[in-house]
């Protein structure tokens, strides 16, 4: 009870007035980091490598142990992580949940794949450089690729790669659940040795759950219908959830056709669609270009300017900034929008016509 009193203490309006402008968390941190009352923090407990081969990006498991404000997270969802690089800019990306469903405050894991191609990233910070005791910044868990209370008696669990973590999220609950339906798990990687969650997914294996490791560069069978068919009969009637990388999720859709029983996650950045012409301006730096019609923040970098960005999706709202003026399209959604003094997030906003941003 002291502790419940404590916390709407910290989150009143008058605790909120004497922290102006920087708020009780900013205080609270400096005391002790896992310490909050709105923000939601996390120090690292654990990572584990689960594949670390010469010449591969490492691909690791990191438990987190979250502030009070943690609110929990259902299997399949995803959670914002940002890390502070050089001790001041914050980076933000998106990961899926790897552990079975969180209580408030509850530890988690995230397992993340290490990207070669963008270092330094969260990604590659978290793989290669992070040490228990650290801090990140995390958002609340979101996403609606999730299983329903009442579980189907039989589904399927499709994934490729790195896909498999909100699957895996998804399995370890239906394990702690004592699930008595049938479960069909189908897992696509390179080669054995790139297997994520190899040795316990050989551990769940039978009571119900029929697992398959599939690698086809060593000649395993690809996704298609005639497989799925041979596998499970009447697949396209089965309640299905799939995650992994493009190439994996199109043959999945093209199988399943317009099938109401199949739900998808997979991160895949929108496509430019604005329309070029006209001028977008910067103006906190005084910097101009020609509207190309791509998405503000990539314009914006394209000029030499290096705003925020964490997801580059339109999820984890790190790149919101100010539109002084323009009109802009939704590049997810096709909505437009010209208010004045309007934040936007600019990795899916891209400007129509002439636009003003704070940058």
């Amino acid at each position: 009870m002291a502790v419940a009193l404590g916390t709407r203490i910290l989150r009143s309006n008058a605790v909120a007035a004497l922290t102006t402008p920087h708020g009780v968390d900013r205080y609270l941190k400096h005391i002790n980091p896992m310490w909050a009352a709105h923000e939601v923090r996390a120090r690292i407990v654990d990572i584990h490598h689960e594949v670390d081969l010469p010449g591969e990006p490492r691909v690791a498991t990191v438990t987190l142990q979250p502030t009070s404000t943690w609110a929990g997270h259902r299997a399949g969802q995803h959670v914002s992580v940002g890390v502070e690089v050089d001790g001041t800019r914050r980076t933000t990306r998106v990961f899926s949940v790897s552990s079975a469903d969180s209580k408030p405050g509850e530890r988690f894991t995230i397992t993340v794949r290490a990207n070669p191609d963008r270092v330094p990233s969260v990604s590659s910070f978290l793989a290669y450089e992070a040490k228990p005791g650290q801090m990140v910044h995390l958002s609340q868990a979101e996403g609606d690729f999730v299983l329903p209370d009442r579980v189907p008696e039989r589904i399927v669990l499709i994934s490729g790669g790195s896909g498999i973590t909100p699957l895996m999220s998804m399995l370890r609950s239906l394990q702690r659940r004592t699930h008595r339906g049938q479960v069909t798990f189908l897992h696509y990687a390179r080669s054995e040795d790139h297997q994520i969650f190899r040795e316990e997914l050989a551990g769940i294996a039978g009571n119900g759950v029929d697992i398959h490791l599939l690698h086809p560069e060593a000649g395993d069978p690809n996704l298609s219908p005639a497989y799925l068919t041979k596998l499970l009969g009447e697949y396209s009637e089965i309640p299905t959830w799939a995650c992994g990388p493009a190439p994996l999720m199109e043959a999945v859709k093209a199988a399943y056709a317009d099938s109401e029983a199949l739900s998808t996650e997979y991160f895949q950045p929108p496509k430019s669609t604005g329309v070029a012409g006209g001028q977008i301006s910067y103006a906190r730096t005084g910097t101009e270009s020609a509207n190309s019609g791509e998405t503000v923040l990539e314009q914006a970098e394209a000029a030499g300017l290096t705003p925020e960005f964490g997801c580059r999706m339109g999820i984890c709202f790190s790149c919101t900034a100010t539109k002084k003026s323009g009109l802009v399209r939704n590049v997810l959604t096709g909505e437009t929008s010209e208010l004045p003094d309007e934040d936007i997030r600019i990795c899916v906003s891209a400007p129509e016509g002439d636009c003003v941003i704070d940058l």
